[in-house]
C-alpha cells in the first residue's frame, strides 16, 4: 500500500524551484495525468498555478485539478457506455 502521509515533491515553476506535499496517489495520478496532455509535471504545475487564484495553495489545487481529470474520465467513460 502507498503511504498515505503527504510527501514534499519538487517543482520548477516560472525558472523558481518550489515544493508541494502531495500523498503517493495524488502525485502518481498527477503524473499520469501530465503524460496523458503530453506536458510535464512541471509544464502541468505551472498551468494549474496560474489558473488557480490566491484562495487555494499549490497542492490543493494540484489535487482538485487531479480529482476533475479523473471526474471527467469516468463521465467520458460513463457516457460511451450509453450511447
Amino acid at each position: 500500500m502507498t503511504d498515505l502521509r503527504p510527501r514534499k515533491r519538487s517543482l520548477t515553476l516560472h525558472g523558481h524551484r518550489t515544493s508541494v506535499s502531495l500523498e503517493d496517489a495524488f502525485w502518481c495520478e498527477f503524473q499520469s495525468m501530465a503524460r496523458s496532455k503530453g506536458l510535464s509535471v512541471n509544464a502541468l504545475a505551472a498551468r494549474i498555478d496560474r489558473d488557480r487564484g490566491v484562495s487555494a495553495g499549490l497542492a490543493s489545487a494540484i489535487r482538485v485539478a487531479v480529482l476533475r481529470d479523473l471526474r471527467s474520465q469516468v463521465d467520458r467513460v460513463s457516457f460511451s457506455q450509453y450511447r
